[in-house]
């Protein structure tokens, strides 16, 4: 038997044996309801924050992009798919979150990997929370740059990081979150900044979990802590209801960015309805501050309603995680939230770590009360028989 199938055999046998192995389910959706294999689901899985994804002036405003740009952008953005849409929403995004410049990407991964490996190199110290995502985790430990990570949030490690580091021939940069994504909480971001210009070091945040939600007119994590990076990432697979991201930045950065981002510069770019898509979305997240509104609602009637001996965890986000420990107890009660009609997804090692097994519950603006009391009455009956 060839070593590479011996090896991909051993690798599926540990990871079942495990109880870690991933499985896709094949789900439809529509405007009302989610439907899974044992029938409709209210589904309290999704990043769609704002509830987006299914608003008919979104979806009317890529179907009208569609009729006027057609599908695919047909080049990388350096050759002939950086069109019109793409232009108008790189300039809506610089304008409402404060930078001089926003250049798209396909996916935040590639977004993160692009900016970290362009931007870094040998003599560079690269500082990490622990609990970054796994696409800045994988550029950094991949660049040339030498990477430290401090414990998740704790400011008095992150100065010492930075204080050994002062004497670097290179440039530092301190990475974090602005939302994370697991936890559903904050990073200290006022914090993070003050540090980071006492010791004349970059501050750059994914906001992916943030923008849209918090701030005012949904401009994210730092516009809620009053400050502004050197370098915001933003993606559009959350709060947008779409896909892709952007890195907000300086003139210059932006352009070393086009010339040296080898993710920019050798993918096709998205597609100019999608962009047109886009800047619909930037105008609706701006302009409904009852979706923002409402899933605070959401939240305070979660938090009442579900029994207080369940650790669920208090955030100020949409991400309430309720840590169960094993990865068998957390897909068990995942299992049985199931039966009921309800839909949250076990997240297992070695996406969190070990023995913090737990349940991620999301809520959106489209969700209703009555969906919530019923997320809570199921959590209050699967988890302690009531």
């Amino acid at each position: 038997m060839p070593r590479f199938k011996q090896r991909i055999d051993q690798a599926l046998g540990e990871r079942q044996d495990q109880g870690l192995y991933r499985q896709r389910t094949c789900l439809t959706r529509t405007a009302l309801q989610t439907m899974g294999p044992d029938g409709a689901m209210i589904n309290f899985s999704s990043n769609d924050y704002l509830g987006l994804a299914q608003d008919p002036e979104l979806i009317s405003a890529w179907q009208e992009g569609l009729s006027q740009y057609g599908a695919g952008s047909g080049a990388s953005p350096l050759v002939t798919g950086f069109q019109t849409p793409h232009q108008e929403l790189e300039a809506l995004l610089a304008d409402w979150l404060g930078f001089d410049r926003a250049l798209l990407f396909s996916s935040g991964f590639s977004a993160n990997q692009a900016l970290l490996f362009s931007l870094l190199q040998a003599d560079d110290f690269l500082l990490q929370d622990k609990l970054n995502h796994a696409s800045l985790m994988e550029a950094g430990s991949l660049s040339p740059a030498t990477m430290r990570r401090f414990p998740h949030n704790d400011m008095q490690v992150l100065q010492r990081l930075l204080k050994r580091s002062d004497a670097a021939a290179g440039d530092r940069l301190v990475v974090t979150e602005g939302v994370f994504s697991m936890d559903g909480d904050l990073a200290p971001l006022a914090e993070i900044h003050t540090l980071t210009r006492a010791h004349q070091s970059w501050l750059a945040v994914d906001d992916a979990h943030g923008c849209g939600v918090l701030g005012e007119e949904g401009r994210g994590s730092c516009d809620f802590a009053g400050i502004r990076p050197d370098i915001l990432v933003v993606t559009f697979g959350k709060a947008f209801g779409l896909q892709g991201a952007a890195i907000l930045c300086d003139h210059g950065t932006a352009e070393y960015l086009v010339q040296f981002a080898r993710h920019f510069i050798y993918s096709t770019a998205m597609p100019p309805a999608q962009a047109h898509a886009l800047s619909t979305a930037c105008r609706l997240i701006r302009r409904d501050q009852w979706r923002r509104d409402k899933l605070a609602e959401l939240s305070a009637l979660l938090s009442e309603l579900v029994d207080p001996a369940i650790a669920l965890q208090s955030t100020p986000t949409p991400i309430k995680p309720l840590i169960i420990g094993g990865s068998e107890q957390a897909v068990a009660v995942s299992t049985a939230l199931r039966e009921r009609g309800i839909w949250v997804s076990a997240i297992r090692p070695p996406t969190v770590p070990a023995n913090s097994a737990r349940l991620r519950i999301t809520l959106t603006a489209a969700h209703s009360q009555a969906d919530v009391k019923k997320l809570a009455h199921s959590m209050n009956e699967v988890i302690h028989g009531e």
